[in-house]
């Protein structure tokens, strides 16, 4: 019985012996991962970022070498910091902040001690860096722009923080991602996938080799080449025109919905956010609440879109029946009810039809369109939700869905809106009047005009606005290749595109032709205003323009905003008819346009403190901050063109 018990105790412990290793040497070594043993470091091969081109094949964006300064806490030894510091031109509280804050995000794992070195300090240092236990040298690469132009396009890389490392365990602490633009937008198919090579340490922490011989070691992946929609010579042309102004331009092509110039003034030379000086530019330009370098107007900046707008109520109302071309409506410098004049205007022959409404931009003309639209339906609220719901149909009021980061929704009142507002029931079309001119509650960005006014140009349907055109080895996405469709039927842009051919024959922007070139354009004026000490302030108002050419399949349309810009046809208009000639010709004969736009800035206008003399406009307290032109008619309210 002993013998037995014996010799199953020595079977048992040998099983036991048997299972353990066995689960220590197959079982575990399967699960076993690599990138949390504090026994084996990792480093990390970066791989090459995706090249930019333009959309004629330029390249715009590059790579450079870079090198970074890594080090792991536990293992820095005692080292000469007065030495180190001078080679890294930095000071000993800059290495003990360093320091610590990595030590205390882990001592474990590699942190960046100096980013971005130069190839000189990396020479330098290079030949020293067997002193300072602990640091090592990391090649990757460092964005090389090869051009001056398009910051808000191109975009930035960034170091990632806590919350991205979280969010997306890929990243490391060090590690660069896209910021802004096209390199937020294309990270995935731009960064390529990092290779890691696993050394294996002893126990005195010293590298002793590959990891069972390097067997899991992988090589990085290149990112992609891209290929971007943006005509480079064209947005070159188009930040030239803004250049002392401020505002947005988006050209588009109306055939694909790629997006031809995304220029946001005042902009900034890319490669400043680029090397050991990205911070402190970055900085800089943040901080300056005045010019806005940072932000992207053609994106993001929201205006009441003014007379533009009026194109889309002649739409609205062709579709609803209410109006004909034929119908003519009067105009005594304004629109009046019951005796009160709601809204002003220019002077200009009357009464007008459509195309004269339109040509002339005549703000009561819209005015009455506007009122037979909501007034059609019983119920007002039911009549501006008709009508909301047309002007959506446009990709006002909402986010596009193009490919770009950032942006924002605009507004489209709707009956619930002022049926909060005023009450239900308890308002009419005239309380909102100023809608049909493109005032009030509305408000658009340049990329949603532009979109609209591609939409005009091809009789009723739109591509949504994308910046990438290819992807090497790859397609793009099939939201920007299928037609959005608007709610107007087709027959109705006719006599619409005919007016806006018009504003350039006989209208507001007769002396804006182009020859050779037949465009269809509107010219736009839209009130201004900010809080001063809490006291309603009107400024310059912004000069508005949108356009499409040729007449019939455009290849370009546009929107251009210039802030306190005066009125339309004076800075927005010149900049439009320019850039259209410059993509469809190649070159500009209008030189005389070219010559005022180069040679006129807008820097005293936004440098001009306000007047402090108060005055009323519809009952409001308002302070006129700079003085109006004088060609410009006495503003009581609204002013067409």
């Amino acid at each position: 019985m002993r013998k037995i018990l014996l010799f199953a105790s020595i079977t048992i412990v040998g099983l036991i012996f048997i299972f353990r290793l066995f689960y220590l040497q197959v079982y575990t070594a399967q699960n076993h991962n690599l990138f949390e043993d504090n026994a084996i470091k990792k480093v990390y091969d970066y791989p090459k970022r995706g090249f930019v081109y333009d959309r004629n094949g330029e390249l715009l964006v590059a790579n450079q070498p870079s090198y970074d300064v890594m080090f792991i806490p536990r293992e820095v030894k005692p080292l000469d910091t007065l030495e180190f510091c001078s080679l890294l031109k930095i000071d000993k509280n800059r290495f003990k902040d360093i320091y610590q804050k990595a030590y205390h995000y882990s001592p474990w794992l590699p942190s960046v001690f100096i980013a971005h070195l130069s190839k000189e300090d990396y020479a330098v240092l290079q030949e020293k860096m067997r002193k300072f236990e602990g640091f090592y040298i990391q090649k990757r690469s460092l964005r090389l722009y090869q051009t001056t132009i398009g910051a808000n396009v191109l975009g930035d890389l960034g170091e990632v923080n806590n919350a991205i490392i979280k969010e997306h365990p890929y990243y490391k602490m060090g590690d660069l991602i896209g910021k802004q633009g096209v390199e937020a937008s294309y990270e995935d198919i731009l960064r390529g996938k990092k290779g890691v090579k696993f050394i294996q340490k002893d126990r005195f922490n010293r590298d002793i080799g590959p990891y069972k011989d390097g067997v899991y070691d992988t090589l990085p992946e290149p990112g992609k080449d891209i290929t971007i929609s943006i005509d480079s010579k064209l947005q070159e042309f188009g930040e030239l025109l803004m250049k002392h102004k401020r505002g947005g331009i988006i050209a588009i092509e109306p055939s694909s919905g790629e997006i031809l110039a995304m220029v946001s003034a005042p902009s900034y030379n890319p490669n400043l956010l680029v090397g050991r000086n990205r911070s402190k530019n970055y900085t800089k330009m943040h901080y300056d609440t005045i010019s806005k370098p940072l932000y992207d107007r053609s994106l993001l900046a929201q205006y009441p879109p003014g007379s533009p707008f009026k194109v889309l109520n002649a739409l609205v109302g062709l579709q609803e029946g209410v109006v004909t071309t034929d119908d003519k409506f009067s105009c005594r410098m304004g629109y009046y009810y019951n005796g009160r004049r709601l809204t002003g205007c220019h002077s200009h022959p009357s009464p007008l039809s459509m195309n004269d409404g339109i040509a002339q931009s005549c703000n009561s003309y819209f005015c009455n369109v506007y009122r037979r639209i909501i007034e059609k339906y019983d119920d007002p609220a039911k009549g501006m939700n008709v009508w909301s719901n047309h002007i959506k149909s446009f990709g006002l009021g909402n986010y596009l869905g193009y490919d770009l980061k950032i942006g924002s929704k605009g507004y489209i009142p709707d009956g619930a809106f002022y049926d909060k507002w005023y009450g239900k029931g308890r308002w009419s079309s005239t309380y909102n009047i100023s809608n049909a001119i493109g005032q009030g509650e509305v408000l658009a960005t340049p990329i949603q005009l532009a979109n609209m006014v591609a939409a005009i140009g091809n009789r009723g349907y739109f591509y949504t606005p994308h910046i990438i055109k290819n992807i090497e080895g790859d397609t793009i996405d099939e939201n920007y290749t299928t037609p959005k469709y608007t709610t107007i039927d087709k027959e109705n842009f006719e006599p619409v595109v005919q007016g806006m051919f018009d504003v350039y024959n006989k209208g507001t922007a007769t002396y804006l032709r182009v020859p050779g070139i037949d465009i269809c354009g509107k010219t736009g004026t839209a009130e201004n205003y900010t809080k001063i000490d809490g006291v309603k302030t009107q400024l310059t108002d912004h000069s508005i323009f949108v356009a499409f050419a040729p007449k019939d399949n455009p290849k370009i349309a546009i929107a251009v905003f210039v802030e306190n810009g005066y009125w339309g046809s004076r800075f927005a208009g010149k900049i439009a008819s320019l850039m259209i000639e410059k993509y469809i010709k190649g070159h500009i004969t209008r030189t005389d346009l070219e010559d005022w736009i180069l040679s006129h800035s807008l820097e005293d206008e936004y440098a001009k403190p306000y007047s402090g003399k108060p005055f009323k406009i519809n009952g409001e307290t308002t302070l006129q901050v700079t003085p109006i032109d004088k060609s410009i008619k006495s503003k009581i309210s609204n002013l067409s063109d």
